[in-house]
């Protein structure tokens, strides 16, 4: 019996993929593990492999495709046996959904806050009403609302509630006596609902610019994922930020001294491999703040696990350093570059870019001051990290002279980590960075 070969969800927020590259054609055979094509995602490009054997009957994207939904037929595989009428008939049928694995709450990956739906504001319940011999009629919010609807006076209605309390099952099913008079003509309409207002549409906006000749950018599967994300990182968490300077001399002078030990090995240490380990470090140190948000818990961690922003044509990525609290400045530096070089070339796997607990975002090097980074939920901070620049300070001494500080600010998520506890760690930092032999120990 033939198969459809169906669009996969190669990471957890991939809803469509461009089908980039077919490495099979019609008429091929195949096995399980061979390569079939290879898919962007919202990520990377990653390679799709064939599950079952057999023959490619018929090839139904073409390659470059853009917005393939997951779960889509893509191609149709033949059983040994089966000639190419197979193939169009099982083309044509309907792919059989497939129930995504259970999966507990803090499992579950964020795909971004999903568009909502118009919302009109809704009806007020009306006022409780009274009897002629001016008592209270007891009712429900709900039951005034549905009575009110259905013109229903409430006062010839028999509640069967706590107390003769009027509740839904009683409007809706009152007889017809029970029918309010007619409202009465000097009576005011209730105001108009007011309408939720919506974020303006391409066209709308498109229509302020008729003047002035613009190109319209196609967003890509990463740049909706990272619109959607920080979205909602910047809407459900609460933010609060933390800033230190820290005095980088003594960190600049042990790199040097290191570098020239480590030339012949063909390892370079830069001063974001420093702020990495101190992170890890600090994290160890102050393990209340080794934490994610997991909807209705906290989630801690006995490890570290930093995740460093690394830029990348059309947006970013954040591969994670796992166990950075026990790997060498030079082990760290060695697998920071290659996550590097894998994420700009799109070669990351989901195992190198999920996970973590904190995140580092650096634009020293891009010569920016200070900033303040959104943080990548689950995550329950990210350290935004600026350049050295040379400052005048007052010393110890009480003395004014010259050192190369280095401004960061620490974003933080108030459900996680609270501002006492906040400051602990990013005081860790600074006393990591600015007594950095302690980083060898």
């Amino acid at each position: 019996m033939s198969i459809q070969i169906l669009m996969p969800a190669l990471s957890p927020t991939m809803e469509e993929g461009t089908l980039a590259k077919w490495a099979v054609k019609e008429g091929d055979k195949v096995s399980s593990g061979d390569i079939l094509a290879e898919i962007e995602t919202d990520k990377a490009t990653m390679e799709f492999e064939a599950v079952d054997d057999g023959v490619i009957g018929k090839l139904l994207v073409a390659e470059g495709t853009e917005g393939v939904k997951v779960n889509t037929p893509i191609a149709v595989l033949l059983e040994e046996g089966e000639d190419a009428s197979a193939a169009d008939e099982a083309a044509s049928a309907k792919p059989e959904a497939k129930p995504a694995p259970a999966e507990s709450d803090a499992e579950k990956p964020s795909a971004g806050p999903a568009a909502p739906e118009p919302k009109t504001a809704e009806t007020p319940a009306p006022p409780a009403p009274e009897t002629a011999d001016g008592e209270r009629v007891f009712a429900s919010p709900l039951a005034r609302r549905i009575a009110k609807e259905k013109g229903l006076d409430l006062a010839k209605v028999k509640g069967s509630g706590p107390k003769g309390r009027i509740v839904k099952a009683d409007v809706e099913s009152a007889r017809p006596e029970a029918a309010a008079p007619a409202a009465k003509s000097e009576e005011k309409a209730a105001p108009a609902p007011v309408a939720k207002a919506e974020p303006a549409s391409a066209d709308a906006v498109k229509k302020l610019y008729t003047d002035v000749e613009f190109e319209e950018v196609k967003l890509d599967g990463m740049r909706r994922t990272i619109a959607a994300r920080l979205s909602e990182a910047k809407s459900t968490i609460p933010h609060f930020y933390l800033r230190r300077d820290i005095e980088l001399d003594a960190l600049m002078a042990f790199r040097a001294e290191l570098n020239g030990a480590l030339e012949k090995r063909g390892v370079k240490l830069s001063v974001n491999d420093f702020v990495i380990k101190a992170c890890a470090a600090a994290l160890i140190q102050v393990p209340d703040c080794n934490a994610v948000w997991a909807g209705d818990r906290i989630l801690k961690f006995s490890r570290a696990d930093v995740a460093v922003a690394v830029a990348i044509e059309g947006g970013l990525i954040t591969p994670v350093l796992r166990s950075a609290d026990t790997k060498s400045l030079s082990a760290l530096s060695g697998e920071m570059k290659t996550l590097a070089g894998k994420a700009r070339d799109r070669k990351l796997q989901p195992q190198e870019y999920q996970g973590g607990s904190f995140a580092i975002s650096n634009l020293g090097m891009y010569g920016i001051e200070n900033f303040d980074a959104v943080i990548n939920p689950p995550h329950g901070s990210i350290l935004a990290v600026g350049a050295g620049l040379k400052k005048p300070i007052v010393g110890a001494d009480g003395e004014i002279k010259v050192a190369t500080v280095m401004s960061v600010t620490l974003s933080v998520d108030h459900r996680v980590i609270d501002g006492a506890l906040g400051a602990q760690f990013l005081e860790a930092v600074k006393n990591n960075l600015e007594n950095p032999m302690a980083l060898l120990a």
